[in-house]
């Protein structure tokens, strides 16, 4: 399988002016839109999706959908974490039955066990499936910090070589780079020094607002127009610093709403920004020079 690189988007999940029910046609349009906009890989049910907030039965018919809307036109990414590895195999198997390219995982999260009980979930799932498993790390969620060391002892299990780092931390995205594995960064207020350090790519929630600059982002750095890009992300960079200080999934849902493409708001108890809040990213989302919305 060829190796995943370039821009993921962890896509937004769409739901009814109610909030009950998944809004499954904005969810296929924003696919589509996404893909249109050049954007390598979606990945679905991630954080920015809140997958916390659904039921498993919701979970897996958003998988569904996102796979099937692909169609083949990028690459896919499931995320299918559970607490116990016992669900974590049954999700993955499901995953990799609707063809995914590659399955991320938390590590067992809330009361979470020792480093041996991470590795051992981590393999138990690896040896389930033959799809790549992406290793995602957030412990500032989960309590639980996959640092370069325990990485390393990772990519010893035979199909793991994948991390998602959410620390925000250069630093820690340089070890891990050091490491020789392919690693994603998820901290959006980094993601181009990141990208210039070497990471194959970024699973970035804020590629929902902004596709187009994120690829472009991607492919002046890989092909070394250092300047350009540099230009690009100072435009850019105003809204990351919003989402990365601000609570996270109303901001980036509130700016791809802002910035044209309707996602509506998030399940609650998620809340919406305040007033102060919404014009500050109004102001943050400006300075890329597109049209931004009065309303969403």
């Amino acid at each position: 399988m060829a190796e995943l690189k370039g821009i993921c988007v962890p896509i937004c999940t769409p739901f009814d002016e109610s909030g009950d029910r998944l809004d499954e046609g904005a969810l296929r349009a924003h696919v589509d839109s996404m893909i249109e906009a050049g954007v390598h890989i979606i990945l679905s049910c991630g954080g920015t999706g809140e997958f916390a907030y659904m039921s498993e039965a919701e979970r897996r018919r958003v998988h569904e959908i996102v796979a099937k809307q692909i169609g083949g036109r990028a690459r896919f990414i499931a995320h299918a974490s559970a607490i116990n590895t016992r669900d974590a195999l049954d999700n993955s198997k499901a995953a990799q039955d609707l063809g995914a390219d590659a399955i991320m995982h938390l590590p067992p999260y809330f009361e979470g066990p020792t480093v041996d009980g991470v590795m051992h979930h981590f393999e138990r799932i690896a040896r389930s499936v033959a799809a790549p498993i992406v290793v995602y790390n957030i412990p500032q969620n989960t309590n639980r910090d996959i640092t370069p060391e325990v990485f390393v002892r990772l990519m010893e299990i035979d199909n793991i070589r994948y991390i998602k780092d959410s620390t925000g931390d250069f630093t820690r995205i340089q070890r891990l780079v050091a490491t020789g594995g392919r690693v994603f960064n998820g901290g959006d207020a980094v993601a181009y020094p990141a990208l210039v350090a070497g990471c194959a790519g970024c699973i970035w929630g804020g590629v929902n607002a902004m596709p187009r600059e994120a690829v472009r982002l991607y492919e002046l750095v890989t092909a070394g127009k250092l300047a350009e890009a540099a230009a690009l992300w100072q435009r850019m960079l105003p809204a990351q610093i919003f989402f990365w200080t601000h609570d996270y999934n109303p901001s980036v849902k509130l700016a791809t709403n802002l910035l044209g493409r309707r996602v509506g708001a998030c399940r609650m108890p998620l809340q919406p920004l305040s007033e102060d809040d919404r014009r500050d990213l109004t102001r943050a989302l400006s300075a890329l020079g597109t049209p931004v919305a009065t309303a969403a």
